[in-house]
């Protein structure tokens, strides 16, 4: 503890080292304010003698400005300290839902601020160094201010800090060999770039200075606060940039935060949260004892009752409840709701779903923390699932309940992966989404793009289940599952680390499955070319589309790369032609819009890969859009079917005493809407095949 004369509270807040030549302690300061100098004037005797009257003081009256509309009736017990700038008060109210409270600041305690026109400030009982912009309401926290060195969660150093002092983002691995600096803005795009292609140390290299020289290093900027904000009983926020028409209320502790916000998309802070060394996507929601320290949450995603969140990003669309989730990189549309949860060191590429009590990635079967899980998009681990290090999954695996005791490397996408302790062995069934449950399968892909809330997509996102990555899975799996097959029973290789057997259930129907799936993929994209291109015709196409099949694409945050592109991506940073994470997001868009026409020509090969053809006649044409119009009928009725089990079971049943109480409980399955929806698409989809014939 120091101890110093009571003037120099609110003096000095840059250290003089670190001034220009030429400028005092507030130049920051008006440049952040951006108001001119004349906007503020002097206390007027009258209003001096009124604002002491109410039992205000200050350390020096004449550093107390206020604009021309300032009426000093409205401030009450207060005290001031160093500069502060006071806005417009009117006979006014501010009224937030069921809080009404009038305009104006009482019984706080403020130092070096600029507060904007008609705010509300009451209770604040430390409140320094801060820009509050117009209509904001802070009511009763214990200790609001910013530190000279404030970084708003951004992992930069200011000038004359020690690199020990800048804040990493442990992702993927726990021991740091994939850390990253977070920033304000960074899209999990930006996060997989860095830290997933670490054989690249000059690329690592740039991103380290692009990431320092995008934000200003001097010492001395104000924390911001947004107007039209709400504030109230909070304890400790420190260092923390809020956004315009945030919600905080009822928070334990704020600290180096950048908290996005804006009218909207509106981010809501709520009831006993801890956040620590974070950036605060747009539109996010953090409920009811949250704790976060260093992580990042994207966009529209939401943490509640109880959720730890550590050394993580964790992308947009998603929502975490009641878990722990510990050094992991997650791509968008992540859904972790249930208790005892754990996910540890991994990369999981979105549209995923953990159940309660799955443990994703114990250390225990290694001597150090540096192990990792990585899985594809639509990654399901079931109820009390516990998986080990290392361990790769291929997308959309759906893993039964069990305890998997070794290592897995599960190549078959929409494969249902069992531990058959009984047998003692891992069981396989390919294609198992597709052939049993293709009502989750199909409304996953509408419900992740229906749920999707942004009003700014910053990050692009493919959503359907069937896309070059996955159909390029499927083409690796078809050869795998012709290897396996010439043994007398179907046995998977290189599978599980084990001695055990890995056998594959059902392996023709998973071949079957396969191409069935790439054949509707590949047509349903082709027909979107011909729709998308008036006068397109079938010579036309395959002139525009014909080309060698790209099989590497690189999901980058949830939107598909193909490998030249990510590549000639990767030289362009290095070499310094995109020289910020502006340049590169912009190259991401650029990627994004020639995307439906990469995905076509794809799809085109795909076809021809299929038909074993190198060239598509009419004929040809004819034929695979009538199968594909018979695929469509057939996710049609097995979306009907695999819903109908679920009101014909015998055991879905029995707590009901009569079906009309079920029915009113759980509703009719011909009333199902997402069902009548899939109807709609196949009939649509037989006509629009065929205008095309």
């Amino acid at each position: 503890m120091e101890i110093s004369p009571l003037k120099s509270l609110g003096a000095s807040f840059i250290p003089e080292q670190f001034l220009p030549a030429g400028e005092d302690g507030y130049y920051l300061r008006n440049q952040q304010s951006g108001k001119p100098a004349d906007a503020w004037r002097s206390l007027r005797p009258e209003e001096l003698e009124t604002l002491v009257k109410n039992g205000n003081t200050a350390e020096n009256w004449e550093t107390v400005l206020v604009a021309d509309q300032f009426s000093p009736h409205h401030v009450i017990n207060c005290q001031f300290f160093g500069l502060v700038r006071v806005g417009r008060l009117e006979e006014l109210c501010l009224i937030y839902h069921d809080l009404s409270v009038p305009v104006g600041l009482s019984n706080s305690l403020i130092i070096n601020c600029d507060i904007g026109d008609n705010a509300a400030i009451h209770h604040v009982r430390y409140l320094a160094h801060y820009i509050i912009a117009d209509h904001v309401i802070l009511q009763n926290i214990d200790e609001m201010h910013t530190t000279n060195h404030a970084k708003f969660g951004n992992g930069i150093i200011k000038d004359g800090e020690d690199e020990e002092t800048r804040v990493w983002l442990d992702l993927i691995n726990e021991a740091g060999g994939r850390s990253v600096m977070p920033f304000d803005g960074m899209l999990p795009a930006d996060a997989c770039f860095w830290a997933k292609f670490r054989d690249d140390a000059d690329l690592i290299e740039r991103f380290g200075q692009i990431t320092q020289k995008m934000f200003d290093s001097r010492r001395g900027f104000y924390g911001t606060v947004g107007e039209n904000c709400v504030v109230k009983n909070c304890r400790i926020i420190k260092d923390v940039k809020i956004g315009p028409a945030a919600y905080i209320k009822g928070a334990n502790k704020l600290k180096n935060l950048t908290v996005n916000s804006s009218a909207e998309e509106p981010t809501q802070i709520g009831e006993g949260v801890e956040l620590v060394n974070g950036i605060v996507g747009y539109a996010c929601h953090i409920f009811y004892g949250c704790k976060a320290v260093r992580f990042i949450l994207g966009d529209n995603s939401a943490l509640k009752y109880g959720a730890r969140l550590i050394h993580s990003y964790l992308g947009d669309n998603s929502t975490v409840s009641c878990c722990e989730l510990l050094n992991n990189l997650i791509f968008p549309a992540h859904e972790q709701h249930h208790n005892n949860s754990f996910l540890i060191a991994s990369l999981v590429m979105g549209q995923s779903n953990i159940a309660a009590a799955a443990t994703i990635g114990s250390n225990h079967n290694s001597r150090s923390p540096d192990g990792e899980i990585q899985a594809g998009r639509g990654f399901w681990p079931g109820l009390c699932t516990s998986l080990k290090h290392n361990s790769r999954f291929a997308s959309f695996v759906l893993l039964a309940k069990g305890d998997y005791p070794a290592e897995l490397d599960v190549p078959l996408p929409f494969c249902l992966v069992s531990n058959d302790v009984v047998a003692d062995r891992l069981t396989l069934m390919p294609g198992y989404w597709w052939l049993y449950n293709m009502y989750a399968l199909a409304r996953n892909s509408w419900k992740f793009q229906a749920r999707d809330a942004r009003r700014h997509k910053r990050q692009n996102v493919e959503f359907d289940s069937l896309a070059p990555d996955t159909a390029e899975e499927m083409f690796t799996a078809l050869t795998l599952l012709e290897e396996w097959a010439n043994k007398p029973e179907v046995l998977a290789a290189n599978v599980e680390n084990s001695q055990r057997k890995v056998v594959v259930l059902k392996a023709d129907e998973g071949r079957r499955a396969y191409r069935q799936m790439l054949h509707y993929y590949a047509i349903k994209n082709l027909m979107a070319y011909m729709q998308a291109n008036d006068g397109a015709t079938l010579e036309s196409m395959c002139a525009e589309l014909a080309g060698p099949r790209c099989r590497r694409w690189v999901n980058l945050g949830g939107q598909l790369v193909m490998g030249d592109d990510f590549d000639a991506l990767r030289v362009d940073i290095k070499s310094g032609k995109i020289a910020d994470w502006h340049g590169i997001h912009e190259r991401y868009d650029e990627l994004w819009e020639k995307y439906p026409l990469d995905k076509q020509r794809h799809a085109f090969a795909t076809l021809l890969e299929l038909l074993g053809v190198e060239k598509l006649t009419q004929e040809l044409w004819a034929k695979a859009l009538d199968e594909a119009v018979e695929i469509q009928k057939y996710i049609r009725d097995q979306t009907y079917a695999s819903r109908e089990k679920d009101y014909e079971n015998h055991f879905r049943q029995i707590t009901f005493e009569t079906p009309e109480e079920m029915k009113a409980v759980v509703g009719d399955i011909e009333d199902n809407s997402f069902i009548e929806q899939v109807r709609a698409e196949t009939k649509e989809f037989e006509k629009v095949a065929r205008s095309l014939k």
